[in-house]
């Protein structure tokens, strides 16, 4: 697995910083020429050479003029905003509430045919109840001081469950045992989720397998992370989610699903966790 699950967005950033770098290099200029060229700081120029630091559009604008290469600035900024788009702060996509974020996970998981879940927190959005979804997200909206629209982004989450009997969707969901564990609101909410885990695994559209507590380790336990089909994996971090879309990586996440698989239990033995989880909440 890579060091961080940031690293294909790091990647990019590199990548950028590798075209302005060539630019400048074309325009047989150092940088500290370029650096007084765009008017700022040669500190600035070098921590945009190493990645350390993206550069605004505006900053691009600049770059590619200081090196009579006005024709390249729209293709690199197109390209650094997808790197922006690799890397997402929940307080920047919350900064307007959880509705939005909301909207555009139920059109992700609906153009998906199969979604891959590992969750080692807490339990899918879409497998969740009313009741722990909003416990979940009042949460998240005091931790981040965000804008408070949990009710509406709560009903939105809910309608992603839907997905599992319309459209011929599948999801595959591996869960450690400490998400049947851990108390998201109070026990009445817990017990509500659990008995709801046991509700839709009959459901030919999921299979729900449990990583118990004393299963024998083929891979450490990882952040949550999410695969749709063979495009993408997004990894939940506690500041970021983050798209990873490098074929290398995107393998690594397949991977790591695939060993997680063989520790899992299924069926009846899965059903007994949840239900000794449920008989601990008394």
């Amino acid at each position: 697995m890579a060091a961080s699950p940031s690293s294909s967005a790091q990647a990019a950033r590199v990548a950028v910083a590798s075209r302005l770098r060539e630019l400048m290099l074309e325009a047989r200029l150092d940088g500290k020429e370029l650096s007084a060229r765009c008017q700022w700081h040669p500190s600035k120029t070098s921590r945009i050479l190493s990645g350390k630091s993206a550069p605004s559009e505006d900053d691009i604008r600049i770059w590619c003029t200081a090196c009579s290469s006005d024709d390249q600035a729209a293709d690199l900024i197109a390209s650094s905003r997808a790197v922006e788009l690799m890397y997402l702060e929940w307080r920047k996509l919350h900064r307007n509430g959880m509705r939005q974020v909301q909207d555009e996970s139920l059109a992700q998981h609906a153009s998906s045919a199969v979604c891959r879940a590992y969750v080692s927190n807490v339990v899918p959005g879409f497998l969740q109840t009313e009741a722990y979804a909003t416990a979940l997200m009042r949460s998240i909206t005091d931790f981040q001081g965000t804008p408070d629209d949990v009710a509406e982004a709560v009903a939105v989450r809910l309608e992603r469950g839907r997905l599992l009997c319309e459209g011929g969707h599948r999801f595959v969901v591996l869960a450690e045992e400490t998400v049947l564990r851990y108390r998201i609101g109070d026990p009445d909410t817990m017990a509500g989720q659990l008995g709801h885990l046991l509700a839709v695994m009959p459901l030919a559209s999921v299979s729900l397998g449990i990583i118990p507590f004393t299963a024998q380790r083929r891979l450490w336990p990882l952040e949550a992370f999410y695969l749709f089909d063979n495009q993408e994996a997004a990894v939940e971090t506690l500041t970021a989610e983050i798209s990873v879309v490098q074929p290398r990586e995107l393998a690594d996440y397949h991977r790591a699903f695939a060993e997680l698989t063989k520790m899992a239990v299924y069926g009846a033995s899965a059903r007994a966790l949840i239900a000794s989880a449920i008989a601990a909440l008394d």
